[in-house]
């Protein structure tokens, strides 16, 4: 077990609170080559991303990423990310408290989220993502300060407890991007609370919790940087259609192992989800519109 934490009163914690947050999971080192392998996918120097085009040379980093707010599935474009930042050994050992002994990967996104950029509406990655256990947690990784001005997440604890998946619909906002917000819970007029961090922590929530992000409303050139993934416990097989993307399935395949054993090692490994830029709006004029997206 890592020192950086107790295993016993994190499980607690994220038990009674759906969240928990591990301050320096990630080395300045380590966020600074996940910024700049950021730089380098978005100017198309990685693998494969739909809706990126090779840019110049000789734009600076920060014109590159101005032009993006998040990148879906980046570890199916990058080396750098799947190998070593999916199942980095601090989040492993985390999550080997938080789930179990056996944990895999099914998601990553990179935000980017510029200053301007829209958040994300109340919403439940279970929703999204289903399992068959309620083990679904994501790992955010904060590559820069995270604060109420430039975006931060806000959650509402203890929203996970119910274990009840809330309908959505549009929320006609320019806060947030084209997801859907939640509707009808007993928490619709609770704003929540900020989850502010520093770069480097790590915000680890269940698939349950609601939660949310602002706008970022920070400076010209500043932006909110996370890297996301998602996990659940590998002795449950992921009934995922990748928002109607591919055929309903008992099992989705396209998985990474983290840590311990995977039950269901005989079936293989598929090759199916890919990067993408993610919608910022509803509206099919912007390049970016996916009818298929779904936010997480």
């Amino acid at each position: 077990m890592t020192a950086k934490y107790n295993g016993a009163e994190l499980k607690a914690a994220y038990d009674r609170d759906g969240f928990v947050v591990v301050p320096d999971l990630l080395s300045a080192d380590e966020c600074e080559r996940l910024l700049a392998e950021a730089a380098e996918i978005g100017r198309g120097n990685r693998g494969d991303v739909r809706g990126i085009t090779k840019l110049p040379d000789d734009l600076d980093d920060t014109e590159v990423l101005s032009r993006y707010l998040t990148v879906q599935f980046p570890h199916k474009a990058s080396d750098l990310i799947r190998d070593e930042f999916i199942a980095h050994p601090e989040i492993a050992s985390v999550l080997s408290h938080l789930i179990g002994p056996n944990v895999k990967c099914m998601q990553s996104m990179l935000f980017i989220k510029p200053s301007g950029k829209p958040g994300q509406a109340w919403h439940q990655d279970e929703y999204f993502i289903p399992t068959r256990d309620r083990s679904l947690a994501g790992v955010w990784l904060a590559l820069d300060d995270a604060t109420v001005e430039n975006g931060c997440l806000w959650v509402r604890p203890g929203s996970h407890a119910d274990g009840v998946i809330y309908d959505t619909e549009p929320h006609g906002s320019t806060e947030f991007d084209s997801g859907n917000q939640l509707v009808g819970t007993p928490d619709d007029a609770d704003m929540g609370i900020a989850v502010e961090v520093r770069r480097g922590s790590a915000v680890i929530f269940n698939g349950y919790l609601h939660h949310r992000s602002l706008a970022n409303r920070a400076a010209k050139g500043t932006f909110r940087r996370a890297l996301v993934n998602h996990y659940m416990s590998a002795n449950s097989m992921l009934p995922w259609d990748w928002d109607g993307r591919i055929e309903p399935t008992r099992d989705m395949r396209d998985i990474v192992m983290v840590c311990g054993d995977d039950p269901y090692g005989w079936k293989g490994v598929d090759d199916i989800t890919f990067a993408y830029l993610r919608a910022e709006t509803t509206s099919e004029d912007d390049p970016n519109h996916d009818p298929h997206k779904r936010v997480f």
